[in-house]
């Protein structure tokens, strides 16, 4: 036997070498996958992420100053996703929908209510010109923002299908811009409307009168009100405090986490989005009662001026104070009382 000349460092360098040189052994099929495909169960890992779970979101570890970024799961989003999918648009379909056919039987029974005796001719203003450049802002900025509104909800399914993606990107696109912008001059509207009408829309006993009376849609019977009556005033306390909360709802939205978390996010888009869709339905009779559902009601907007015959018939005890107002020399011939017994 030749003696070799082993010495310390060739020996350790062999025994790391002879491990490396053993023939792999076959992985039991059973053992590919991830761990969580395994018999054994899950791993730590797995146990650590269902208890994060649980405690409602996952975060991780960020060094930038928005800590919103470190959240990573945030399991509540689901439910707000099944609300902007599902729930959203059945509120807004039935209430929506639903409003445009009452309105529709209601016209179709009931037709276009007309003054009884006529239009006479002789007119009273009943708008001045700031309480109708007003209202117009708040109307017009609010027409804008109803429908960019619903594009957001119904544009995929309605819109999408109809004009093609790339017409819908853009529209969407221009629809977010007008959205976001007319929501400082409809908030602007609101104050003022708040501070011209909210005497007048205080209610008092003869709301109840012209409640009982149905307002004189149901029935030949025409109600006293004064400059506006109960319907008119619940449609004026939609407006404000609806718009005050679509609007701070709104800006929250516009401004993310400038005052909330995520979850607040959540439950500014649902109070957004719910209180959006039901004044959108009461708008729309608003609108159908001042358009085409009831001839003269259009001019208290238009040119500011309603027909003495209109103004008798609904909103009689506010045409009295006007006429005992002006006097003779306002254009009435006979004292209101007077022109109320014909």
């Amino acid at each position: 036997m030749i003696a070799l000349p082993w010495r310390p460092a060739a020996l350790g360098l062999l025994l790391l070498v002879l491990p490396l040189a053993a023939p792999a052994q076959p992985v039991h099929p059973a053992q590919d996958g991830p761990p969580a495909l395994t018999a054994r169960g899950p791993d730590a890992s797995e146990l650590e992420l269902q208890r994060a779970l649980q405690g409602g979101r996952i975060e991780g570890r960020v060094t930038i100053p928005d800590r919103q970024a470190a959240s990573l799961v945030q399991p509540a989003g689901r439910d707000w996703r099944v609300f902007h999918n599902r729930t959203l648009v059945w509120i807004g379909g039935i209430a929506i929908l639903g409003m445009l056919a009452i309105l529709a039987a209601f016209y179709l029974i009931r037709g276009r209510i007309r003054p009884s005796s006529g239009l006479s001719g002789r007119t009273v203003l009943r708008f001045n010109l700031l309480e109708r450049a007003n209202h117009w802002m708040v109307a017009a900025s609010f027409i804008v923002l109803a429908l960019s509104g619903l594009n957001l909800t119904f544009g995929r399914h309605l819109l999408l299908p109809v004009i093609g993606p790339e017409a819908f990107a853009t529209l969407s696109l221009w629809g977010k811009i007008a959205h976001n912008f007319l929501a400082f001059p409809f908030t602007l509207g609101i104050v003022v409307m708040l501070l011209l009408w909210v005497r007048d829309n205080l209610p008092n006993r003869t709301d109840w009168a012209w409640v009982r009376a149905g307002g004189g849609f149901l029935g030949g019977a025409h109600p006293a009100a004064g400059r506006f009556n109960a319907g008119q005033k619940l449609v004026f306390w939609i407006t404000i405090l609806g718009g005050a909360l679509v609007a701070a709802s709104g800006y929250m939205l516009m401004f993310p986490f400038a005052v909330t978390d995520v979850a607040g996010m959540q439950l500014s888009h649902i109070v957004h989005g719910v209180l959006a869709m039901l004044m959108i339905a009461a708008m729309l009779a608003h609108i159908y009662i001042g358009s085409l559902g009831m001839e003269g009601a259009f001019s208290a907007m238009s040119n500011g001026r309603v027909d003495y015959n209109w103004a008798k018939e609904h909103h009689s005890l506010w045409l009295e104070e006007e006429v005992a107002r002006a006097g003779e020399a306002a254009g009435a011939p006979r004292s209101a009382k007077a022109a109320g017994a014909d």
